[in-house]
């Protein structure tokens, strides 16, 4: 677990405005988020994590306890409920929607690198980050 703590920063991103169209992220939040590069960081307290991802645009937390229900907002206001899971290096979060829409995150945490693939129907956005110094 030597990820935790450690603060990712976007060095690329691939279909991202596709993605978010598929979610229904309007037009100008869209273009917000295609602008900035995020840091994200893993926290750990007591038996809770916290998923922190900040940008000149917003900064959101998702605190979470593996395995349970949580509910969430995502960055551009939706309200959804998530369930993440913690596998060595690996976090997995199956999103829902309101709507039904079901968006999976799968993150890789490495020592050097974090790579995010994101899915939407059938949408794949992959985003690397690099460890910050």
């Amino acid at each position: 677990m030597a990820f935790i703590g450690k603060k990712y920063k976007m060095t690329s991103s691939e279909n991202f405005d596709e993605f978010m169209k598929t979610i229904g992220v309007g037009l100008i939040t869209r273009k917000a988020a295609n602008a900035v590069t995020p840091t994200v960081e893993l926290k750990k307290e007591g038996d809770a994590y916290i998923l922190v991802t900040s940008s000149t645009f917003k900064t959101t937390e998702a605190k979470f306890v593996p395995g349970q229900e949580c509910d969430e907002e995502r960055a551009d206001g939706a309200k959804v409920k998530s369930v993440y899971t913690l596998e060595g290096n690996t976090l997995k979060q199956v999103q829902k929607a309101p709507d039904g829409t079901e968006v999976t995150y799968v993150r890789e945490f490495g020592p050097e690198e974090m790579k995010a693939v994101m899915k939407a129907k059938d949408v794949t956005c992959t985003r690397v980050y690099k460890v910050q110094t």
